[in-house]
């Protein structure tokens, strides 16, 4: 679904099947956020040729962190070398090991991609377009969130939802680290909050009331 202004969501709503909020970004970016897992790729892919994109335009596959529900997609993107896939640093040290480990858990094999876009704090120009890379550890130790300061917009990944956090008790999680990252992003001047689950939240009031409740509510019980 486009949102506004080369920003396409594709919210997850499925109650029985795991999987993550894709986003797409237009435009001279021609980015995909968080692929999600291979076997709701295709209808994933459909949607958005529905919208208008054509994949075959796509520059990038961004991952704000390796876990199967956001990263394993990212394999079918391995091969086409038009196509950047990125993670930060520390999730594809932890992809090798424990990272890695986890999709066993779920009956999966752990993907094989190439990495050839490593993730790193700090700014990131993609298209005519400037972001920036924030590291916020705590729900995966290679957690990133992306930040488009021209249009106030926030990719947090699994770090902050509606009235919700991820988990922190998967390998790799931190609690304490989790809290940091969350006031850390709570500080951003933001009116689009894409969380990787559950629903969007728009306005730059309520995007500070969800920081708020959150931070108020939640943070006593990581």
């Amino acid at each position: 679904m486009k949102l506004d202004n080369d920003i396409y969501v594709y919210e997850w709503t499925n109650m029985f099947e795991n999987n993550c909020n894709s986003f797409f970004i237009g435009g001279s970016v021609q980015a995909l956020i968080d692929p999600g897992l291979k076997v709701f790729l295709p209808d994933l892919l459909e949607k958005m040729k529905a919208d208008g994109i054509d994949p075959k335009n796509m520059k990038y596959v961004l991952n704000t962190h390796s876990h199967p529900d956001h990263f394993e997609a990212s394999e079918t993107f391995d091969a086409d070398t038009n196509i950047k896939i990125g993670l930060h640093k520390d999730g594809i040290d932890f992809l090798k090991g424990a990272g890695g480990h986890m999709y066993g858990l779920f009956g999966l094999d752990a993907p094989k991609v190439s990495i050839d876009m490593v993730l790193e704090e700090g700014p990131l120009k993609l298209g005519d377009e400037d972001f920036e890379i924030l590291h916020v550890p705590g729900h995966s130790p290679g957690s990133i969130a992306l930040y488009w300061p021209s249009r106030k917009a926030l990719f947090p990944g699994d770090v902050i939802f509606n009235q919700n956090i991820g988990r922190t008790d998967f390998p790799g999680g931190n609690g304490e680290l989790l809290k940091k990252s969350i006031r850390r992003l709570s500080e951003l001047d933001t009116d689009w909050l894409f969380p990787g689950h559950m629903n969007i939240i728009t306005g730059n009031e309520d995007v500070k009331r969800n920081f708020r409740f959150v931070i108020d509510r939640i943070f006593a019980y990581i």
